[in-house]
């Protein structure tokens, strides 16, 4: 009689986060409004709103300085188009080593310093605030409203802009009370898919400035990372500004850690459109 192998119930190791994988997760965690590749450039544009939904990124630009030259001109013009200063996310291991120096040399500003981190989702997690306001799926308007009243955004039209981006990707969103008031500190999940794996990309963390210091960071991150992992995400990413010293001494407590980093070029002056 033949004796059948009970199949293992333990998931494959996750695969190292790296390259276009990681770039194309955090485009998702923030979903541009408009996206359109050329010549191995991404275009992103939101509005304006936020550099991480309104930026280039090459993802599978020329590694030639010739041709990525060449490359540049023609997606800038794009931009060039719209009156605006290009803006180029250079991020480690993706942007082809030849950008910079080309964007340095005209003068582009080095701006937006920031870590991205990650945590699996395993072992023990934090268990969610028991007094959690927590929905799932798409974007939840008391939320936003909440977590507009938090940390607003300048220009016209931002609120309708920001709406709008967290709304093109499903999320798990979580507002905590503190004392009478109902929503002092509000968060964001986002579950995107890159291949087969779900992951998570935190963001929009914010506490009201009267409750900080109690906690209250920690208990709507840990209750996100709980509540991600009970919808099958098996890591979470986030990006922080590397001289935000505080959030980033939360997150490594919170078992995150430094998987790459990137930052910003801005040009001085609108595209030229050729």
């Amino acid at each position: 009689m033949t004796r059948r192998t009970r199949r293992s119930a333990t998931p494959p190791p996750l695969r190292p986060l790296t390259g276009t994988r990681l770039a194309e997760a955090l485009i998702g965690g923030w979903r541009p409004l408009q996206r359109l590749d050329v010549d191995g450039f991404s275009v992103l544009r939101s509005r304006g709103v936020t550099r991480r939904a309104h930026s280039i990124l090459a993802l599978d630009a020329p590694d030639s300085e010739p041709e990525l030259a060449a490359a540049l001109d023609r997606v800038e013009s794009l931009v060039a188009r719209a009156g605006e200063r290009p803006t180029h996310r250079i991020l480690d291991g993706v942007t082809p080593e030849a950008l910079e120096p080309l964007l340095e040399a005209r003068g582009d500003e080095s701006a937006g310093d920031s870590e991205i981190l990650e945590r699996e989702l395993t072992g023990t997690l934090p268990r969610p605030h028991p007094s959690a306001v927590i929905s799932t799926g798409a974007l939840d308007e008391d939320w936003f409203d909440a977590a507009w009243a938090l940390a607003p955004r300048e220009g016209e039209g931002a609120r309708e802009s920001l709406h709008d981006i967290l709304a093109g990707t499903p999320a798990i969103q979580v507002r905590l009370p503190a004392g009478e008031v109902p929503d002092a500190a509000v968060g964001r999940a986002a579950l995107v898919d890159v291949g087969k794996e779900t992951l998570v990309v935190l963001n929009m963390i914010a506490v009201d400035p009267a409750h900080r210091r109690r906690g209250l960071g920690r208990a709507l991150s840990g209750t996100l990372l709980a509540l991600a992992a009970v919808q099958g995400a098996r890591r979470a990413l986030l990006e922080v500004e590397a001289e935000n010293t505080p959030a980033r001494t939360l997150y490594r407590d919170l078992g995150f850690r430094r998987i790459g980093g990137y930052h910003y070029r801005l040009g001085s002056t609108p595209a030229t459109s050729s």
